[in-house]
């Protein structure tokens, strides 16, 4: 069985265009299902976070209408608390060294928009990740962790990949709207990405070599499933 290191934001507020302050962090949808899905198969899974800093659960993707129904909603709560003890004492980013994972997984929320883009220890993790062929799967928000990494030669290392990614279409209207600081789809594009999206809100999973990626919350599964093939 492999060694799966979750990736998940230590943010708890965003920026938005306006200068306010959005509370945010992970989504809930999207940490549990992968995890679960992992951990069902005999991976095992390691949480960490920038600084080790406990996350935050985005407290409206625990609202029924957005978890889809109360007994998803209480699923995912308990869920969190089983395995409330890990995301207490995630591992520090920083101290993490990638030889001993077979895959890096990093769900979102809008957390990542907020320190995982610009995170230089995630950067220097997919990169070491990438080079050694390892799997690296971020979906929906999580691909914003991708731009943090950088090649030696200054370049942005996914240029060229083709990914997916929570859509702009997702994100005026059904994310946070006109006032998002900025759009993860239009940044990866203009780093070199090749984003290929499909219908909002409809799960949608890319695969280009070892790089697996999911468009939205519904891809949560998908995605999970598609790193269980690669590793084999």
């Amino acid at each position: 069985m492999a060694n799966v290191l979750m990736v998940v934001s230590a943010a708890d507020s965003l920026t938005m265009k306006d200068g306010s302050e959005h509370p945010t962090g992970f989504w809930a949808e999207e940490l549990v299902v992968s995890h679960q899905t992992l951990t069902d198969a005999g991976h095992t899974v390691h949480i960490a976070t920038p600084g080790g800093a406990k996350p935050t659960v985005d407290q409206v993707s625990l609202a029924p209408d957005a978890a889809g129904g109360e007994e998803r909603a209480e699923g995912f709560r308990d869920y969190l608390a089983k395995i409330g003890g890990e995301l207490s004492q995630p591992l520090v980013l920083a101290d993490v060294d990638i030889p001993g994972y077979d895959a890096v997984v990093m769900p979102g929320g809008h957390g990542p928009m907020s320190d995982l883009y610009k995170d230089a220890d995630l950067g220097r993790l997919l990169v070491a990740a990438d080079g050694a062929g390892k799997v690296i799967a971020p979906f929906c928000h999580g691909p914003a962790g991708l731009l943090s990494a950088t090649s030696d030669d200054g370049t942005f290392a996914f240029a060229g990949r083709r990914l997916t990614v929570f859509s702009n279409e997702e994100e005026l209207n059904g994310g946070t709207g006109e006032n998002t600081p900025w759009l993860v789809e239009d940044a990866l594009k203009e780093k070199g990405a090749e984003v290929d999206n499909a219908a909002a809100w409809t799960s949608h999973v890319v695969r280009d070599g070892n790089l697996i990626t999911g468009q939205n919350p519904q891809s949560s599964e998908d995605v999970a499933k598609e790193v269980i093939n690669a590793l084999g």
